[in-house]
């Protein structure tokens, strides 16, 4: 799937449900019936980015629980 993350794309969210997103996300020729299978999702979670890295850095540290932020 696609993945929109960062600050801009929660504010815009209804510009991205919306039809004319669709119709230029899918306006690709042959490649349309492809992209009709990928999953268009916005991450809503502000702190994605740290929960990456704090899984990334306990995975080369050889932690083996998962990072949680709350």
């Amino acid at each position: 799937g696609i993945y929109l993350g960062g600050g801009i794309a929660p504010r815009i969210i209804s510009k991205l449900q919306s039809p004319v997103f669709l119709k230029a996300f899918l306006d690709k020729g042959r490649l349309q019936k492809i992209l009709q299978e990928i999953p268009v999702k916005v991450i809503l979670n502000d702190r994605t980015a740290l929960l990456g890295a704090g899984h990334y850095a306990a995975f080369y540290q050889g932690e083996t629980t998962a990072c949680s932020l709350k």
